[in-house]
């Protein structure tokens, strides 16, 4: 079965959910941000999760995406990534 592919970014995305990844103290975490401005005009703000474990927010970008229909892109600037979620990818401009 072929992985999935996500582009990893440098900042968050204005029409995508992005999965933000850190390393910290306490191990790895992440947080799931929603953009205002990809809903559809659902939002007047932008949506960010609390810092949830690393895995967790992987989960929960997955279930968001689906349910909105949305794209996912990674903000990974400390390389929590895990291969087994699939391949990262950087977009060449």
């Amino acid at each position: 079965m072929a992985k999935n592919r996500f582009e990893q970014v440098n900042e968050v995305q204005p029409d995508a959910i992005t999965l933000v990844l850190k390393r910290d103290n306490d191990g790895a975490s992440g947080s799931v941000v929603l953009p205002a401005a990809a809903s559809g005009g659902r939002l007047t703000t932008d949506q960010v999760s609390a810092q949830l474990p690393a895995q967790d927010a992987f989960r929960g970008a997955i279930r968001l995406a689906n349910d909105v229909k949305l794209a996912i892109v990674v903000c990974d600037p400390d390389g929590v990534w895990k291969s087994e979620w699939g391949d990262l990818y950087q977009a060449i401009d």
